[in-house]
């Protein structure tokens, strides 16, 4: 007889659903057969409860893929949860992951720079940020499916997790996946300085100030994109109020 699966084990599942992409879910893959090992669990039961979770996806029921059709009550108040608070939920989650014996829960998190506005912090703050960081690193490289949504670059360490809304004015929606864009190093500056938006129909603005610029790299590569649509992701398409948000707060319409 099966042992019903517990509300933490429940979430570490769920955590892990976010962060590889749907076609990776099979009991095969190595992130789900570490998982596994760590709760007591087999590979093929743990790719079936995320599974149950893509039931809840709209993003992947809304192509005609389907998960399983087992989803529980639990799964169903986890999925609200995470999608009420990803930051509280990512920490509560890296903490499960320790509690539950994982030594390497924290090899990663030392990987990526943070925002300027935490520079000086204490260590246990500048921890937590890392791991929200990573968190959100790995979600929104999984849903665009490791590669650029502008350009298709797939170099993993050439793509940035770029947010919509910038870190630094928007709390509530800094782990928010639909504010997020995979992007080039090169792409995710641009749009960050308001060099480049999007419409909402996820075509690609090009400032005004671009055009000017008598700069072969910008006449090969970015003036190009005018009007190109991104690749969307797989999951946690770009939420349209964040996409005109940047347009009317950061984009250089005409620039200077």
């Amino acid at each position: 007889m099966s042992v019903s699966w517990t509300k933490p084990e429940s979430k570490l599942a769920f955590h892990l659903y976010c962060q590889i992409p749907f076609g990776k879910v099979h009991r095969g893959n190595p992130d789900i057969i570490r998982l596994a090992s760590l709760i007591g669990r087999s590979p093929s039961s743990v790719a079936m409860k995320m599974l149950n979770f893509a039931s809840l996806d709209p993003a992947i029921t809304g192509t005609g893929r389907r998960g399983l059709s087992a989803a529980s009550k639990q799964d169903h108040e986890i999925w609200d949860e995470f999608h009420a608070d990803w930051e509280g939920l990512a920490l509560e989650c890296q903490a499960l992951r320790e509690e539950y014996g994982d030594i390497d829960a924290t090899d990663l998190i030392a990987e990526y720079d943070l925002p300027e506005t935490f520079i000086g912090e204490s260590k246990p703050t500048v921890i937590q940020q890392r791991i929200k960081q990573s968190f959100f690193r790995r979600i929104v490289l999984s849903s665009y499916r490791g590669r650029c949504c502008m350009s298709g670059l797939s170099e993993p360490s050439l793509l940035i997790a770029s947010h919509i809304i910038p870190w630094s004015k928007d709390r509530e929606n800094r782990l928010n996946p639909s504010n997020g864009l995979c992007l080039s190093a090169i792409h995710d500056k641009a749009f960050d300085q308001g060099f480049l938006a999007l419409s909402d129909e996820f075509r690609i603005i090009v400032s005004g100030a671009l055009y000017r610029r008598n700069d072969e790299f910008i006449k090969r590569v970015l003036l190009p994109l005018e009007g190109k649509r991104i690749e969307l992701p797989e999951r946690f398409v770009p939420d349209i109020r964040f996409i005109k948000k940047h347009r009317n707060d950061v984009f250089l319409e005409s620039g200077s």
